[in-house]
């Protein structure tokens, strides 16, 4: 049997629910997708799903099945991309989203140079504190930060991120610098709410989550920073947001021995956007550049 069909006829089953929605989406019958399935699961002498009359449910080596699927056939999607986007020059709409800082920082500065390196192309760009569903929104592609969850999506890593905590070195003079998170019940905080939701922050220590006492809450970055840098408190932030006031000499880092893991940076786009030679082309330029970044 063909194997990368069979590999993608799978996929196509998982991602749409259903036997028959597959094979309206790769243009076969219903018997034939049938027959792909069972002479797969025959192959691998393991049962992939379990067919009810309204649901399929992925067994367990069903799932780890997918995964390598979804591997394997990204891998080979991108070696196609690759020589087809050497014979097409980028052109048409590009339509690129990150979070609002991250993307007037980083991100835009690319898309400016993307497209005066190929006037063919006409960008668009969303800057959004808020996960983009690209698919849905018709949206190319994405600079995304955190933990991935399950998806169809290509990530490409860029990089990691830290959470971190810093305060302006008047008010560490003035109130004295924490040295564990439990020292924070006795300080004023500044709670940036795009990271932290509730105001408790969490650290790599017992306990892990610290009840802060805030100053001043506000949802976004850049009146946080600031008010921070000011002296009003100590805050949490993602390094990236802080570094250029930390290298100015506006804040100080604080806590680094307890900080939580780092949290990844990624490039996303859609598979349907995998042949793509202007998504192609921006996703090589983008990797290039934030992976000689540093983002602390």
């Amino acid at each position: 049997m063909d194997k990368l069909r069979a590999m993608t006829s799978f996929v196509r089953i998982v991602d749409r629910g259903s036997l028959t929605a597959a094979a309206v989406d790769l243009g076969v019958s219903l018997p034939s997708m049938v027959r792909t399935l069972a002479t797969l699961e025959r192959e691998l002498g393991v049962t992939l799903l379990n067919r009810t009359t309204r649901r399929l449910h992925l067994t367990d080596e069903g799932s780890q099945y997918l995964e390598q699927c979804r591997a394997i056939l990204a891998q080979v999607q991108e070696a196609e991309a690759t020589l087809h986007s050497r014979r097409t020059a980028p052109q048409g709409k590009l339509a690129v989203t990150a979070s609002v800082l991250f993307g007037r920082r980083y991100v835009g500065p690319i898309l400016s140079e993307f497209v005066q390196r190929h006037p063919g192309v006409a960008a668009e760009l969303l800057l959004v504190d808020r996960v983009v569903n690209l698919v849905e929104e018709g949206v190319d592609a994405a600079v995304r930060i955190g933990h991935l969850g399950d998806s169809s999506l290509v990530a490409l890593p860029l990089g990691e991120v830290r959470r971190v905590v810093c305060a302006s070195p008047a008010y560490l003079r003035s109130r004295g610098v924490p040295r564990r998170p439990e020292d924070l019940t006795t300080h004023g905080c500044v709670h940036f709410t795009g990271l932290a939701p509730r105001a408790e922050w969490i650290f790599r220590s017992k306990p892990r989550k610290v009840a802060i006492t805030t100053a001043l809450t506000c949802n976004q970055a850049d009146a946080a920073i600031e008010a921070c840098a000011g002296g009003l408190g100590l805050g949490l932030f993602l390094s990236y947001m802080v570094a250029p006031l930390v290298r100015a000499g506006r804040l100080r880092y604080v806590l680094e021995d307890f900080e939580p893991g780092p949290l990844p940076v990624h490039f996303l786009y859609p598979h349907s956007r995998i042949r793509s030679p202007t998504v192609r082309a921006f996703a090589d330029l983008c990797v290039k550049k934030l992976r000689q970044t540093r983002f602390d």
